[in-house]
């Protein structure tokens, strides 16, 4: 699909005011990834354009993500010291793979893959993983520089050492804070990212801050190359799958929620096709894996973006900006990290998972094992996730491959109703009740089954169903099937004797 023959002006203010977030944003994220922060711009350039080229939601706005950044740390951080050029190297040969898997994926037409991972094991993970960036910038917010006790440890050292404070870096966090979130009660699209990043530069300047800053940022283009760690690419295969898929989450439920909204259609497949060249275009230009932002994209919508060109020009800006970005060498770390930690922070919903006990008990312990793998694999969540969605599964399992059969006995008539579905996997529990419930009627001379209830019967549970039927009525009872539901009586006719049916179907 081509992108609308021209921007409107709304499209070209809403981009230029989703760059204006985009670009200090992107410093931060950057460095919940393990790479330099300037590295965050070269993600936050061409991305947005190649995402636009196909993309499905016209508000959609991709980027770098805190979610996906740390998914990369996670599965580079074992190959290579965070930081290194190396570490750079293999990022953007993830985002090569990741951009690749997301295409495949929706050349496929397996969009619907979006809807597979769980609502439990989304929110543990989420939640884990906000838990884990914000300790990552913890130091940061209090002046402290970071070691390699991990991220929950280094954050604990720096709490735990007031000592070593930077009482200055504190003030800017909080000041960072104060006008972030003062300026959402003003205002939705309040740039107060960018004020906030204008006053931490100022005050660094004119008062000579001698904390840390961001450094050295290079100037000009991206540096376009395909000189990369192709070796590695076994190594990265089972994280890049994860992030492509994990890291979907975020873009697929943002087009959900707006096409709702505006009571319009969206494709996954088409914004899987999206998603994959906006990755594909970091990894060429030196950038990481990238994903769509429910914070911009909202920014977006509500600055009057309306096509998929307002996407576009956001890319355009940063583009533009990359020549001058020199002017954010200065900045100091701790305004990207107070940036990072309200954000993120309203993602860990802990209460929302201990909400879901009431409701079931089973994807309860998905969700809260989820989140607790989160905190103990990291940095590597990628595995977490993983675990969570294999939990997940055997949760679901557990559940279709037990049985419910309710009964009743009146008279010298037992009446069994199988409940749920019936198939392969659940037919030896079903068979099991069923043998269970005529030994503890031995008197009875009549059986009614009655499958209204039965939610859906494969073949296997049809056959071995009727060869229950055949063993009570070698038994000596007078065995009747009754109350066929419509979806099942193609294949009850085609197992089951005429006489073992006693309704017309």
């Amino acid at each position: 699909m081509l992108a609308p023959p021209r921007p409107s002006t709304r499209d070209v203010i809403a981009g230029i005011s989703v760059a204006l977030i985009l670009i200090p944003q992107s410093l931060a994220y950057a460095e919940i990834a393990g790479v330099p922060s300037y590295i965050g711009l070269y993600a936050a350039a061409l991305p947005p354009l190649a995402a636009a080229i196909v993309a499905s939601s016209p508000y959609l706005q991709t980027g770098p993500v805190a979610m996906t950044a740390l998914l990369t740390f996670g599965v580079i951080s074992p190959l290579a010291v965070p930081g290194s050029a190396e570490f750079v190297a293999l990022a953007a040969l993830l985002a090569l793979m990741v951009g690749a898997v997301r295409v495949l994926f929706g050349l496929l037409r397996s969009g619907v893959i979006a809807f597979f991972m769980s609502q439990p094991v989304l929110l543990g993970f989420t939640s884990g993983a906000a838990i884990l960036i914000t300790s990552s910038q913890i130091p940061g917010a209090l002046g402290v520089s970071p070691g390699d006790g991990g991220l929950l440890g280094e954050a604990a050292r720096a709490l735990l050492n007031p000592g070593d404070w930077d009482f200055a870096a504190i003030g800017l966090a909080v000041l960072t804070g104060v006008i972030v979130l003062g300026g959402r009660r003003l205002s939705r699209v309040f740039p107060g990212v960018l004020v906030a990043v204008v006053v931490g530069l100022a005050w660094s300047i004119g008062a000579g801050y001698e904390g840390v800053v961001v450094g050295d940022i290079p100037a000009g283009l991206p540096p376009f190359s395909l000189d990369l760690p192709w070796s590695e690419t076994g190594a990265l295969l089972v994280g890049a799958v994860v992030i492509a898929l994990v890291g979907f989450a975020e873009p697929a439920a943002i087009a959900r929620t707006f096409a709702a909204q505006d009571r319009t259609i969206w494709n996954p497949n088409q914004e899987f096709i999206s998603q994959g060249l906006a990755n594909l275009a970091a990894g060429v230009s030196g950038g990481f894996p990238v994903g769509g932002s429910f914070s911009r994209s909202s920014v977006n919508k509500l600055a009057g973006g309306r096509t998929r060109w307002s996407g576009a020009i956001t890319g355009l800006a940063v583009l533009a900006f990359l020549p001058v970005a020199g002017v954010l060498s200065d900045l100091p770390r701790a305004v990207l990290s107070a940036i990072v930690i309200v954000a993120v922070v309203p993602l860990i919903r802990v209460d929302q998972i201990w909400g879901i006990w009431p409701i079931s008990r089973p994807q309860a312990a998905v969700a809260g094992v989820t989140f607790v793998a989160t905190l103990a694999f990291s940095p590597r969540i990628d595995v977490a996730v993983l675990f969570g969605i294999g939990l997940g599964v055997a949760v679901h399992l557990a559940r279709e491959l037990g049985a419910s059969v309710a009964s009743s006995y009146v008279g010298n008539t037992l009446t069994v109703r199988p409940i749920g579905v019936l198939y392969f996997g659940s037919t030896p529990a079903m068979e099991r009740i069923l043998l269970e419930q005529l030994a503890l009627n031995p008197e009875a001379e009549r059986l009614e089954i009655n499958l209204e209830q039965l939610g859906r019967i494969d073949f296997t549970g049809a056959t071995v169903l009727q060869a229950f039927v055949a063993d009570a009525k070698h038994a000596g009872l007078d065995v009747c099937v009754v109350s066929v539901p419509a979806h099942a009586v193609r294949i009850i006719k085609s197992v089951f004797a005429d006489d073992d049916i006693c309704a017309e179907i």
